[in-house]
């Protein structure tokens, strides 16, 4: 059994400058080149969780509430939210620094999956993962009912089976009847 990590110890931030040669036609940074580096930063996230290789399993989720423009400066944030057996579920916050102020306005958000490997590629347990604030446990907790729904739409799990994901439509929350 691995000891189980604090979410804090899976931090990773990067800073970037939004250059000419990330825009489009209009000035504003691409949706690719975000992707790009969300899933750079979210896998640093997920190996310092595990310290193992980790693969990109899935993009769970990316938000694009507001332009960012050339010259912006974008800082990324990322931290595991949630470990299973071999995956892990990683989210990314994306700030924009205001040139005159120095105010960073939260932007952009996504939910990545990583899976730890061995060195033939196969799956590898990971370790359980421990919140502490209250943004980390509530990002915990839905983690689980976000797995559900992705296996439901896979095919990999039926309905009926997911415990967590139902007590959300049932009266009181509770999974019953």
């Amino acid at each position: 059994m691995l000891n189980p990590k604090k979410a804090a110890e899976s931090l990773a931030i990067n800073t970037e400058i939004v250059m000419p040669d990330h825009t489009n036609t209009l000035g504003n940074l691409m949706g690719g080149r975000l992707l790009y580096w969300m899933d750079v930063i979210s896998a640093v996230a997920a190996y310092r969780h595990c310290r193992r290789v980790v693969v990109t399993a899935a993009v769970n989720n990316v938000s694009f509430n507001h332009p960012i423009a050339l010259g912006d400066v974008v800082t990324l944030q990322a931290k595991v939210s949630r470990a299973f057996t071999s995956s892990m579920e990683v989210f990314i916050d994306v700030w924009v620094e205001n040139h005159d102020t120095g105010k960073k306005t939260k932007c952009n958000e996504a939910i990545y999956s990583f899976v730890a490997v061995d060195q033939r590629g196969q799956p590898i347990q990971v370790p359980a993962l421990l919140p502490e604030t209250e943004e980390e446990k509530r990002r915990y907790q839905g983690a689980l009912r976000r797995k559900q729904l992705s296996l439901i739409l896979a095919g990999k799990m039926q309905p009926q089976d997911a415990h967590e994901l139902k007590a959300l439509f049932l009266e009181g929350g509770k999974a019953g009847v």
